[in-house]
């Protein structure tokens, strides 16, 4: 496989269920568990071959900017490009905006989930495409996958009404010849396959497979999501369990108690507090007189006086608690 591999990566969403951490910050750039989301996104293609030759287009939104001078700083050696999608037209469409540079073989992935997966097999897949799909106990959130005998892709399904297919769509897909998926695209527009003003990539990869695709299926272990607050704070817990956790590293001190997994950047400062569990705390914040735990702090983040669980701060934020002045009769009950 001589011919250069596009990675191509729609990145353009507004997040507005990440809001308001998004409202300044695309969603990609957001903490987790000591890096950023797209730290953890690109690490995805770590098992392609060195040999082979790659290039990354990322289709960015109104805050693209950010995501440029992100990856020129810390990713200098990766050759990126970017298309900017001011439109929220859906999946087909941000693809559509990148059709420059869809010729031969190309990965498209989505910023906001996050997978192991091993990608050295391509070099050899015998088929069209591919899709990566991880079994799930209830498939009426998700698209799926239906296959045939052979294990062959019949067509793709968005969110179904039975649990008889559970291999769930994780958001990655192969194509071994993605100028076709831009003619699907365009097919797709032609026929006006759109739910609420949106071009799903789900039909346009249907219309491929009606004209004779052979893609098949691969199946993932681990599939995480960065989507919402929950899963975020769901995929932090796993990140700082599987290999993220430098509590390990962190000096002992007695008026610090550190219960794993955590992370806590070397700059961050922390007094007279109780940190973790599943918390991750970023560059140069200021803790005192805290409980965290199950939270993400962004960069130069302050907080005083708190007990706080299940919380994600943007960078900059400053939260701080003052003594509560309390006269409380027999048998009352205070939640604060």
């Amino acid at each position: 496989m001589s011919e250069t591999l596009k990675i191509i990566v729609p990145m353009a969403g507004l997040g507005t269920r990440l809001r308001p951490l998004t409202l300044t910050r695309p969603k990609p750039l957001l903490s987790l568990a000591g890096r950023t989301v797209l730290d953890f996104f690109l690490d995805t293609f770590t098992s392609i071959p060195l040999t082979r030759q790659m290039d990354y287009v990322f289709i960015v939104g109104q805050m693209g900017e950010q995501i440029k001078e992100y990856i020129s700083k810390n990713y200098p050696q990766i050759p990126a490009q970017y298309v900017t999608q001011t439109e929220m037209r859906g999946q087909s469409d941000a693809i559509f905006l990148a059709k420059e540079y869809l010729v031969g073989p190309a990965i498209v992935a989505f910023s906001d989930t996050l997978v192991e997966a091993d990608f050295s097999p391509l070099a050899n897949e015998s088929a069209d495409a591919v899709v990566w799909v991880k079994p799930v106990e209830d498939p009426r959130r998700f698209g799926v996958a239906e296959t045939d005998d052979a294990g062959f892709v019949k067509r793709l399904i968005e969110k179904p009404q039975d649990m008889s297919n559970n291999l769930a769509i994780v958001g990655v897909y192969y194509f071994k010849e993605s100028r076709n998926l831009c003619d699907a695209i365009t097919e797709q527009v032609n026929r006006k396959l759109s739910l609420k003003g949106e071009y799903y990539l789900a039909d346009a990869v249907n219309i491929l497979l009606e004209q004779g695709l052979k893609m098949r299926t691969r199946p993932i272990d681990v599939w995480l999501d960065a989507g919402t607050p929950d899963a975020m704070l769901a995929t932090n817990h796993h990140l700082l369990e599987n290999g993220n956790d430098n509590s390990g590293d962190i000096p002992k001190r007695k008026d610090v108690a550190i219960i794993p997994p955590v992370f806590l950047h070397p700059e961050a400062i922390v007094a007279n507090s109780v940190i973790g569990p599943n918390t991750s705390i970023s560059a140069n914040c200021k803790i005192r007189n805290c409980v965290i735990s199950n939270a993400i702090l962004g960069d130069e983040t302050e907080i005083n006086n708190l007990v706080i669980d299940d919380a994600i701060l943007g960078c900059n934020a400053r939260v701080s608690a003052n003594p509560m002045r309390l006269i409380l009769g027999d048998q009352n009950e205070v939640d604060l």
